[in-house]
């Protein structure tokens, strides 16, 4: 039975690539910093390991007899005091030097679609630079660049219900986001085919005005979109960076670059994000009634 060390086990992403892997008939060894925590969240893994991603000496014994690292570590606001270089680059490095040194054959990473536009932002200049040492690294290595994640979306959602989606520019740019389980199935079959780089998205292309339109919808609400021009986003942005720290402005930055342009993967999956707001509004009326 082949081993794969999964990081980030526990975030949206990484409890789905356990979640496949297990059923694919690998040996999954989930990377956590409390297992207990972990099971709590619902996590299953055929093995759980204990460490701090950002400090090596806790991670002795992790690639033990492994074939395979999938890393979908990473942060979106920063926390804990820990900065984006810490954990996007610094952590996934400190991963990848121990596979090499424990001679693990392959070496597969999660990084964001068009990355090089979006270098302006800190959170994906970290991400950058790790893939640049990672693909010069002396290891087969896979990165897997997702157009937007469904729980990203969900924004969307929640600013529909308070009655009106805010949104810059025209609203006209396309994203096809995707749904964690379709990801985590997209990002078995290219790490199978042995792909260096993969551009993801899931199986239908949305407008920014449609993804609203499609909010309203599972909410039963009529639509209201307020379109704002695109150079109070940019000014807004630069507002941010300098009067707030990284860890406020941080995750807004990503978030108002990517929304200026095209977020387009190659199509995977069969969950439609109406299929998921619908969930969704399932769920919340069931634990309300």
């Amino acid at each position: 039975m082949k081993t794969v060390v999964i990081a980030g086990a526990t975030g949206y992403l990484g409890s789905y690539l356990t979640s496949y892997y297990q059923r694919e008939g690998w040996c999954v060894r989930a990377l956590v910093r409390n297992e207990q925590v972990a099971r709590t969240k619902g996590l299953e893994a055929s093995e759980f390991f204990e460490g701090e991603v950002t400090q090596p000496n806790s991670l002795i014994g992790l690639m033990d007899d492994v074939d395979l690292v999938v890393s979908a570590l990473g942060i979106t606001r920063q926390k804990d005091g820990l900065s984006y270089n810490d954990v996007d680059f610094r952590a996934n490095k400190n991963l990848l030097d121990l596979a090499i040194e424990n001679s693990v054959p392959h070496f597969a990473y999660v990084h964001v679609l068009n990355a090089s536009k979006l270098l302006n932002v800190k959170l994906v200049r970290a991400k950058q630079h790790f893939v640049e040492v990672l693909q010069s690294a002396p290891i087969k290595s896979t990165v897997i660049s997702p157009s937007g994640y469904f729980s990203d979306i969900e924004e969307f959602r929640g600013m529909a219900k308070s009655g009106r989606v805010y949104m810059f520019g025209s609203g006209d740019f396309r994203i096809n986001p995707i749904h964690g389980a379709d990801l985590a199935a997209a990002c078995f079959e290219i790490i199978e085919e042995g792909q260096a780089y993969a551009e993801v998205g899931g199986p239908v292309k949305y407008t920014h005005n449609e993804l609203a339109e499609i909010a309203f919808k599972s909410l039963s609400k009529k639509t209201r979109i307020t379109h704002f021009p695109n150079w109070i986003s940019i000014a807004l942005q630069r507002v941010l960076e300098t009067f707030t720290s990284v860890k406020t402005y941080g995750p807004i930055q990503f978030f108002l670059s990517a929304m200026r342009m095209d977020m387009i993967g190659k199509c995977y999956g069969k969950i439609r994000l109406e299929d998921h707001f619908a969930q969704l509004e399932q769920k919340e009326k069931q634990n309300t009634g």
